[in-house]
């Protein structure tokens, strides 16, 4: 996948330096909180040191912006 989006860091359920673990904690987040019918983004920040894990509801759209002070770029690395 190779779509940038845009989140507020504030809303990362988690931050890492490996990739796997990043997906590993993924899994095990929405498995734990039984989020079966929302998506789970494993993301590249854009100084490609780390991987965040957010929501795909969480991503920052024109319609739901309100303050973008705070968003940054990601690309999408996994989907869950």
């Amino acid at each position: 996948m190779d779509e940038t989006v845009f989140f507020n860091p504030g809303d990362s359920i988690g931050n890492f330096h490996d990739h796997n673990e990043a997906v590993k904690a993924a899994q095990i987040y929405k498995q734990q909180q039984n989020e079966e019918n929302k998506n789970v983004l494993v993301v590249h920040g854009k100084n490609n040191q780390r991987f965040d894990i957010f929501l795909e509801d969480d991503k920052i759209t024109h319609q739901n912006e309100n303050d973008t002070t705070k968003e940054k770029p990601y690309k999408i690395s996994d989907k869950f």
